[in-house]
């Protein structure tokens, strides 16, 4: 498979093929990234489709990119930083405080992860870590970044990035088990129920 450096220098080469093999390999995985940040499926598509208009000109006026993937990353959460500064964003949140719509379409953590089991469990409990943790383990297992690109997409050490990781993975271990435990209570007491039910029948019939 053609690398993402490879792509990006045919690309400030002026091949166009080159550009939507590149889009077609990080489209998706900007999408569900930034979606995830903004909980705006319509406005996540317009600061992806912004990102990839900024490589175009970085690689017009560079003509060379070596670390391709993070730096879209690093971009892409950038331009959501700058979308929570305006000041249509405060407006659209006081807005949504007044007049709250459905919840957004976005693909969520579970549907990222279908296809791995207890996918939902896993996607469920990241909400009891710190937001930072959830960033972390989200960027490591959704989105398959590395540790040394999540170090510099979220410009923390990269002894940091792993303590975080390892401190997440140790608590959502605790929760999964925690969780295993209600569901096979839940499920064992109906089967309880009805072998007291049968015991009772066969003791007064």
């Amino acid at each position: 498979m053609i690398s993402d450096q490879q792509l990006a220098q045919q690309m400030a080469e002026g091949d166009q093929e080159a550009f939507e093999l590149l889009v077609t390999r990080y489209h998706g995985p900007l999408l569900s990234y930034v979606a995830q940040q903004l909980k705006d499926r319509s406005k996540a598509e317009d600061i992806v489709q912004e990102t990839f208009i900024r490589l175009i000109r970085h690689l017009q006026r560079y003509g060379e990119l070596e670390q391709l993937r993070p730096w879209l990353y690093k971009v892409a959460l950038n331009l959501c930083r700058d979308y929570w500064r305006t000041a249509s964003y405060r407006s659209e949140q006081t807005a949504a405080l007044e007049m709250p719509e459905e919840a957004d379409p976005s693909p969520s953590a579970d549907e990222l992860l279908e296809k791995q089991e207890r996918a939902q469990a896993v996607a469920e409990s990241l909400e009891w870590l710190p937001e930072i943790q959830q960033e972390v383990v989200r960027m490591r297992f959704f989105h398959d970044l590395k540790l040394q690109e999540i170090s510099e997409l979220m410009d923390i050490p990269l002894s940091i990035v792993k303590s975080h990781l390892y401190g997440a993975l140790r608590k959502l271990k605790r929760v999964l088990v925690k969780r295993e435990e209600i569901h096979l209570t839940e499920y064992r007491e109906p089967e309880k129920k009805q072998e007291r039910e049968v015991l009772q029948h066969e003791t007064f019939h």
